[in-house]
Formats: structure tokens, C-alpha cells, sequence
């Protein structure tokens, strides 16, 4: 039976095939198919943000594997976008090699927490942006909207719940 939280996973591993999507380009195609990763982290952030409420719809409320590793689906795609970057020849292999080393360092020190799977994504992000702003600002343009428009809708959520859980998750960090 098809239920909401069915659809939520779905769409919950569907990031990990875009993340090898993403990579099997970048090696095969490289910098000419940036606009269509753009759009493939667009997808890949709107069923990052639609999951968690189709999951929730569910009654009652049904926990398994892929919810509990819906972090690890999230940076997938992070580290799918930096490999890309780095096939692409956008950015020096032995620094997105030195980054990932770093952040396997830290998750294993601190564990996988949400905070820190964030900051591990931010900066991939960050930089996947400017990239496509410089090379293809079409979709580079696309990828602000998209993100001013998730700020607008949850606007109430996200300066009272997003930004003060992500500084928790690193009082959390640092009290372990």
C-alpha cells in the first residue's frame, strides 16, 4: 500500500541517486553539465524538504532505517556536489580529498550530528553556488530563489526552531 511515509522514502533515497548521479556527470561530462546539477540539488533540496512532512503525515507515525538515516541521505548529495566540483575541475582534487578526511575525522570524533552534518554541507554549497553563479547564472539565480523561497515559507520555523537547533546541536557537540 502506497502511504505517505512510503513516499517520504522515496523521495529520501532518491537524494543518494542523485548525489551518484551527480558524480557519474562531473566524471563523464564535467563543467558543461553544471546547470543541470544546479537543478538536480534543486530537486534534491525540495525532497529534503518535503519527506520529513510527508512522513509525519503518516498515522501513526512509523520510524524505520531510512528515516533514522535521513542525515546521511542529506550529505550523500553535499559530497556528490564536491566530487562533482572536483571532476568537474572547479575545484583542486587533493583539497575536496583533504576536506572529506578532515570531516571523516570529525564525525568520528564527535559522531554524525545534525549540526555537523550541516556545517559539513554548508561550505560545498556555498561554493557550488558562486561556482554556478560565475559559469552558468541562469541556474545560479534559480538556486537563490529556491532558497529565499524556503526562508519566506518557514519563516516563523526558521529563526525560532532552525538556527537555535543548529547552535544546540553544537552545545550538544562540545559537551560529549
Amino acid at each position: 500500500m502506497l502511504t505517505s511515509k512510503r513516499i517520504a522514502d522515496v523521495m529520501t533515497v532518491s537524494r543518494l541517486v542523485l548525489a551518484i548521479l551527480m558524480i557519474w556527470l562531473g566524471v563523464t561530462a564535467g563543467a558543461s553539465v553544471i546547470g543541470l546539477i544546479a537543478w538536480l540539488l534543486i530537486v534534491s533540496w525540495t525532497t529534503d524538504c518535503l519527506d520529513g512532512i510527508l512522513a509525519r503525515r503518516n498515522k501513526p507515525v512509523v520510524n524505520n532505517w531510512i528515516g533514522e538515516h535521513d542525515l546521511e541521505f542529506d550529505i550523500s548529495v553535499a559530497f556528490g556536489v564536491l566530487v562533482y566540483l572536483a571532476a568537474a575541475g572547479f575545484i583542486n582534487l587533493w583539497l575536496a580529498i583533504l576536506y572529506c578526511l578532515i570531516w571523516m575525522g570529525v564525525f568520528w570524533l564527535f559522531g554524525l550530528r545534525s549540526a555537523l552534518g550541516k556545517l559539513f554541507q554548508a561550505p560545498v554549497y556555498g561554493w557550488f553556488i558562486l561556482v554556478v553563479l560565475w559559469n552558468a547564472p541562469g541556474p545560479g539565480y534559480w538556486l537563490l530563489a529556491w532558497i529565499l523561497v524556503v526562508v519566506l515559507l518557514t519563516w516563523p520555523r526558521f529563526p525560532n526552531e532552525v538556527i537555535p537547533s543548529f547552535f544546540a546541536g553544537f552545545r550538544e557537540t562540545n559537551s560529549r
